[in-house]
C-alpha cells in the first residue's frame, strides 16, 4: 500500500513541475493598445516569425486570404466609429484578413471573429469594410510579424 501511495505522490509531483515549466510559443500573442484622439484602439495578434523562409509570395501566396498573423485571428477594436480609406467603420471588433498582393495589399475587416484561420466560408455580408493599402519595403529583413499602430495625432493614426 505504501509503494502505491508514493507512486501517485510521485506522479502527482511530477505533473505539478511539469504544469509549471512554460516554453516560449512559436508564434507568441501580442495586445497592442493605443489611444487615437478620444477613441481606443485595440490590436490582439499572434506574430510568426520568418525563420530564414520567403513568406510574401511563398509561404503566403500572392492574391490569396491570409489571417494576417498566426493562429486565432487577429483582431482590432475600436471604442467609436472610425474613417478608413474615407469609409466609415462602425465601433466594434473585427478579424483582420488581408490578400497581399506585390504592388497592394487588400484589408478586410470581418465581423465573423471566432474563426481560426481563415474562414471555413467565406461570407461577403460579414465584410465591414474593405481598404487597400500599398506595401512599403524596408532597407532590413524583419524576422518576426508586427502590427502597430503609428504616425499618431489628434485625431489620425496608420496601422502598420
Amino acid at each position: 500500500m505504501k509503494k502505491l501511495i508514493y507512486a501517485v505522490a510521485f506522479m502527482l509531483a511530477t505533473y505539478a513541475i511539469e504544469a509549471q515549466v512554460k516554453t516560449p510559443q512559436p508564434s507568441p500573442k501580442t495586445t497592442v493598445q493605443q489611444v487615437v484622439g478620444l477613441t481606443d484602439v485595440t490590436l490582439d495578434y499572434s506574430r510568426p516569425s520568418a525563420k530564414g523562409r520567403t513568406i510574401f509570395g511563398d509561404l503566403v501566396p500572392f492574391g490569396k486570404l491570409w489571417r494576417t498573423g498566426a493562429n486565432l485571428n487577429s483582431m482590432i477594436s475600436f471604442s467609436d466609429d472610425v474613417t478608413i480609406d474615407g469609409k466609415v467603420l462602425p465601433k466594434g471588433k473585427y478579424a483582420i484578413f488581408t490578400v497581399p498582393k506585390a504592388d497592394t495589399w487588400e484589408i478586410i475587416f470581418y465581423k465573423t471573429t471566432d474563426n481560426w484561420g481563415t474562414p471555413e466560408e467565406f461570407k461577403e455580408e460579414d465584410v465591414a469594410l474593405r481598404a487597400n493599402a500599398k506595401p512599403v519595403l524596408t532597407d532590413r529583413r524583419v524576422e518576426t510579424f508586427t502590427l502597430s499602430i503609428g504616425n499618431i495625432t489628434n485625431d489620425a493614426a496608420d496601422l502598420e
